[in-house]
């Protein structure tokens, strides 16, 4: 299993196109018979023959899940290897748009995958795989004594967020708005791993992260709940997508996703069901 770091547009699309170009060859040269993946996922089993790369397009924010969901199914199919791209879900929904082949998409919200399924990129109606909340995460031990969104308005405290263009930084938007609670952050994030990392390391004292991210980053950070009349539930949508490469590896591995397996791994890094 691989996990690649997103690059920018033009260089990512050339080098996934160039991977792609292997892969076709590669099939063709094994007179590779797998299925179309024109059906929405559900029926994939071990044993079925899969091999080659898959290439799955997520959402940072379930990047240590699904390392394992990957790890699991390449353990069941000794000949597949899959690569796993975490970024923004705005940044990967643009790459696909641009041409990067990939075989599997991951949003963490439906605006960004109604892109994908306007431009026809989608093979099926997309699937919710997962679900989250939103959180506030702060340095470890608290020592600032942090208890809430207000106190995040206080000029003397550090508080970094997502990009309002990322999922994760709509849904604070939406979070702030109900809580009637202006904030001012000291950095605007690409994605919401980058949020937790400027916590972790000390960069800031707080970020409005997901529950997945604070129960991922383990001791290392401390979590400050919201009360459940402020929450904002994000779900996940995926699907393969249309152009995929390997599309019954794509199925395959959107099936384990939504497995009662998946949903165990999912839960075991914060997520909740969709």
């Amino acid at each position: 299993m691989t996990v690649r770091a997103l690059l920018p547009t033009v260089a990512l699309v050339g080098t996934m196109l160039a991977v792609a170009a292997a892969a076709a060859a590669c099939e063709a040269a094994t007179g590779d018979d797998s299925a179309t993946g024109d059906d929405a996922p559900g029926t994939s089993t071990a044993g079925d023959g899969l091999s080659g790369e898959v290439v799955v397009f997520a959402a940072a924010s379930l990047g240590q899940a699904f390392e394992v969901i990957a790890n699991e199914l390449e353990a069941d199919h000794s000949d597949l290897a899959v690569t796993l791209s975490l970024a923004g879900s705005q940044q990967l929904a643009a790459q696909i748009l641009a041409g990067a082949p990939a075989d599997v998409f991951a949003s963490a919200d439906g605006i960004q995958m109604s892109r994908i399924v306007v431009d026809g990129e989608a093979a099926h109606e997309p699937v919710a795989v997962a679900a989250n909340r939103l959180t506030i995460a702060v340095e470890r031990g608290n020592p600032l004594g942090i208890d809430g969104l207000a106190d995040l308005a206080d000029p003397d405290v550090l508080v970094v967020a997502a990009a309002p263009e990322v999922p994760a930084g709509a849904y604070t938007r939406e979070l702030l708005a109900r809580a009637d609670v202006e904030l001012a952050p000291v950095s605007l994030e690409a994605d919401v791993r980058a949020v937790l990392t400027k916590v972790e390391i000390g960069e800031a004292d707080a970020g409005i992260v997901y529950a997945s991210d604070v129960t991922a980053a383990g001791e290392a950070v401390t979590e400050v709940e919201l009360p459940s009349h402020l929450d904002v539930h994000a779900e996940y949508p995926a699907v393969v997508l249309a152009n995929a490469p390997n599309p019954a590896a794509a199925k395959a591995f959107l099936d384990l996703v939504r497995s009662d397996r998946g949903h165990a791994v999912l839960a075991e890094f914060g997520f909740l069901t969709p």
